[in-house]
């Protein structure tokens, strides 16, 4: 999706939440507890492993309520950018779902700032749901003491793919804990060189590109630098940011000369055909992967990001229900069953992701999951940017400006000029 694409779903999100009069979350009210024979839940997940994955949470509810009818309202497009256009619409027009995926942080609390979402509480007091979570998830979801949203499971965006055919064929050793960024930069030379695409990316969908840069500005502020981010004290002028904008440079130099006509998903496909050497992206890539029939540990590798193993970079989906929906019995019962401990177990072994809840065993997972489910667990959970998470809609737009505007011009001080520009308002949407 290009960025005039973007600009599009931004601003239909942005009418969406200016729509309506400014709300606190202490405003909000539980749904209905009305029976109805109805459900209408609007995600972004069509993909092959997405698709899979969805399907569990709807069979999961349905094996509780054989009455009702659900209608799969899945719009294509990467990180949910044309789902958000058609959110709007149906928003705009009286017509919301009674359920729909979005964020947890800022991309939830706008929502219910402007009063668009009710307070689903009691699907957290099911199945110990509110006390199984991570402390900074249900911070992430909670607004004046009400939660507005469940989360489906985590994806940890901070992650490096390879294709272990590839890389032993051009003599190169595969990566392992500890792998640096001077050692990422040197093998993607000599893939290269052995005229084999280094890394693959699917900037079709441009959060890709823009999730690459984030891992990379990640490595380069750590943690601290992460929390003045948040706290609007970081210097984006910075050496730091100057050394990710290098390293993007670098990276993007040895990027697929194909990559603006291929999906996430289209990417993914070309790493584990051996298309390429790499892929940087969010573990929706092994979901992927095993969709497609890829190995583990034979066909495919992975790592941290180089210099981000000690950070879990979140990208945490989660489903909100409508204020005022007629069907908020069966919504409020569908957000219970997605963060059951058996659906979730059964649906993140599909996706990709990891399970948020603490509580529940992690040895049917696979041998990925396991270990990235500890991760969670054990190390600082980030809110991503890129995914709307940590900042405002506008900051996240001024990210994907500045990382679109650099990656066109290759210029650090028009990445700069690009977020600041689109932050302060002073260059309006197309």
């Amino acid at each position: 999706m290009n960025s005039s694409s973007r600009w599009i779903a931004i601003t239909a999100a942005l009418i969406l939440v200016l729509g309506g009069c400014s709300r606190t979350g202490s405003d909000a009210k539980p749904p209905s507890t009305d029976k109805t024979n109805h459900l209408d839940v609007l995600s972004w997940w069509t993909s092959g492993s997405e698709a899979k994955a969805l399907t569990i949470l709807f069979d999961d509810f349905r094996a509780t309520h054989p009455g009702v009818e659900v209608v799969n309202s899945a719009v294509s497009g990467g990180a949910g950018s044309n789902a958000v256009v058609a959110l709007a619409e149906r928003l705009r027009s009286g017509n919301p779902p009674d359920v729909w995926q979005t964020f947890i942080g800022k991309s939830l609390e706008e929502y219910v700032d402007r009063n668009r979402i009710a307070d689903v509480s009691g699907a957290f007091q099911k199945d110990g749901l509110g006390s199984a979570l991570p402390a900074v998830i249900m911070d992430a979801v909670t607004v004046d003491g009400k939660q507005f949203g469940v989360p489906s499971g985590a994806h940890r965006s901070n992650m490096l793919w390879f294709n272990t055919a590839v890389l032993e064929k051009a003599g190169i050793k595969a990566p392992e804990s500890g792998y640096s960024s001077a050692t990422f930069l040197a093998d993607l030379e000599t893939l290269k060189k052995a005229g084999v695409t280094p890394l693959c990316l699917g900037s079709k969908d441009n959060f890709t590109t823009a999730e690459l840069f984030e891992n990379i500005l990640l490595s380069k502020i750590g943690s601290d630098g992460w929390a003045a981010i948040i706290k609007d004290r970081f210097k984006w002028d910075s050496d730091a940011v100057k050394a990710a904008l290098q390293e993007l440079n670098t990276v993007l130099d040895h990027a697929d000369p194909a990559a603006h006509t291929l999906t996430w998903d289209q990417a993914t496909k070309k790493l584990a055909s051996g298309g390429c050497g790499f892929l940087v992206m969010n573990d929706s890539v092994y979901g992927e992967l095993r969709a497609d029939g890829a190995e583990e540990g034979k066909d495919f590798g992975y790592v941290a990001y180089p210099e981000t193993a000690d950070q879990f970079l979140a990208v945490v989906d989660t489903f909100v229900v409508a204020q005022n929906t007629s069907n908020g019995q069966n919504a409020l019962d569908f957000l219970a069953v997605v963060g059951s401990p058996k659906t979730t177990l059964a649906f993140n072994a599909v996706k990709g992701s990891v399970p948020l809840r603490t509580d529940v065993p992690l040895d049917s997972l696979s041998p990925y999951q396991q270990q990235t489910a500890r991760v969670l667990r054990d190390s600082n959970v980030l809110l991503s940017i890129v995914h709307g998470e940590a900042m405002s809609t506008t900051f996240e737009q001024g990210f994907y400006d500045g990382v679109s505007a650099f990656a066109d011009s290759r210029d650090t001080g028009v990445f700069v000029t690009a977020l600041e520009d689109a932050v302060s308002g002073r260059i309006p949407p197309p």
